[in-house]
């Protein structure tokens, strides 16, 4: 019998043999996991139940706050049961579910901060027109459409993995990788070893494309305006400048350590740089979008005092 046909799981090589500082990994990870959900959580309860927090932006927000609780569950989860494995092995089935939840969420991460630098776009640039063009019908047509652009972004990049057979099972990180399950593959087409950079694309470049273009229109209007509405377009959009420059930087940590031999670097801070995504931008969304912003802050006093 081939090889390739016998690979039923992929071992987890990155987690190695951490001893009793697993129950110390384990504790962090799981309290850091809750207070994402916590936290996150809170904030969906807080616009659902407000109507006065039923505006566009901040229903963007919600859809925000609930990719950042699917994406923290599609990989905390796993690192906490592998904690306590002796092999680290994960069937294929969970492998590949846990990249679909993984890169799907991401691209939604990165389409939702696009419509909501349109939201901002059109707010700023249009006040008058803002109820028009941002009608519930719009936003949902929005919201729709990033979901679906992701789930079919994924799909396309993950339509090279299915006919792969593979000869190794090892993958040499704490999550499933995208590049680093086609490496295992008996033998790789171009366009499949290529597939992660076209998601690359898709997911950040185009996104980023009209992120860019909501901002020079943005900033083009505030040159023009006075210094009271200045300061408050650009406190409005620094949450999400800091947020996609967090995101780049995890998925530049991501994709270095995937692609490139990074021998050099030690085992623990690799595995810090892959799950940085995953550690920060979960608790930054909340606390830079949530609540920072006055009207969030005052709902969550009304629901917990009154």
């Amino acid at each position: 019998m081939d090889n390739s046909t016998e690979i039923v799981s992929f071992v987890l090589a990155a987690y190695g043999n951490i001893g009793n500082l697993k129950y110390l990994y384990f504790s962090i990870m799981l309290v850091w996991y809750l207070s994402i959900c916590v936290s996150n959580t809170i904030l969906i309860v807080v616009i659902y139940m407000d109507r006065r927090l039923h505006e566009p932006m901040y229903i963007l927000l919600c859809n925000l706050f609930l990719n950042e609780m699917g994406g923290s569950t599609s990989v905390y989860p796993l690192l906490l049961s592998q904690m306590f494995s002796d092999t680290h092995e994960v069937t294929l089935p969970w492998c590949f579910l846990q990249m679909c939840c993984v890169y799907t969420c991401s691209s939604i991460e990165f389409c939702s901060l696009a419509a909501m630098a349109y939201d901002r776009h059109v707010c700023i640039c249009y006040p008058l027109h803002y109820n028009a063009i941002m009608s519930t019908g719009r936003v949902g047509a929005i919201l729709l459409l990033i979901w679906m652009y992701s789930f079919a972004n994924f799909i396309f990049s993950f339509s090279f993995i299915i006919p792969l057979r593979f000869c190794g099972n090892v993958i040499d990180k704490v999550f499933c990788d995208h590049h680093l399950v086609i490496k295992l593959a008996c033998s790789v087409s171009v366009l499949a070893s290529m597939s992660d950079l076209f998601f690359a694309f898709v997911t950040m470049v185009i996104p980023f494309s009209l992120i860019l273009v909501s901002y020079v229109k943005i900033l083009s209007v505030c040159l023009n305006t006075s210094k009271e509405n200045r300061h408050k377009a650009i406190s409005t959009c620094t949450p999400q400048i800091v947020s996609l420059s967090n995101m780049f930087v995890g998925a530049i940590f991501h994709f270095v350590d995937s692609r490139f031999d990074v021998a050099h670097v030690t085992n623990k801070v690799r595995i810090i740089l892959s799950v940085y995504i995953f550690v920060f931008q979960p608790m930054i969304t909340p606390f830079m979008y949530g609540f920072k912003l006055p009207k969030i802050r005052a709902s969550c006093k009304r629901l917990l005092f009154y």
